[in-house]
């Protein structure tokens, strides 16, 4: 429309969307979460993050039960913190892939823009 403001336009387009769908059984559950708001935390204090959710499933038939949501300014901010995570993975000893396998994680995750 014309009376709305270009730049809205323009930063909604911009943003990324990192949206991870996790599998997580019960005994496993709170270990991940755990590990999944340090995650969390870690994220929130970079440059570019605008939205930054956990989320666990409370209803319906869906067989993922945990799904988190980050928004990035643009994809400079995301690869940008990528990058600081890797370093900070590297630093802890910390393997994600591990991590997930030793807990029977199954993940679906991609990168989103909007629609």
């Amino acid at each position: 429309m014309p009376n709305e403001p270009s730049h809205s336009s323009a930063s909604a387009a911009a943003s990324v969307f990192r949206i991870d769908r996790f599998v997580v059984s019960a005994n496993a559950l709170p270990a991940f979460i755990e590990r999944v708001h340090r995650i969390q935390r870690m994220l929130g204090t970079m440059p570019g993050c605008q939205q930054n959710l956990v989320l666990t499933q409370t209803g319906g038939s869906g067989e993922f039960n945990v799904v988190t949501v980050v928004e990035w300014e643009n994809a400079e901010a995301m690869v940008a913190a990528k990058k600081l995570v890797q370093k900070k993975y590297a630093e802890e000893g910390f393997d994600p892939t591990t991590f997930m396998q030793k807990l029977g994680v199954r993940a679906d995750m991609g990168l989103y823009s909007n629609a």
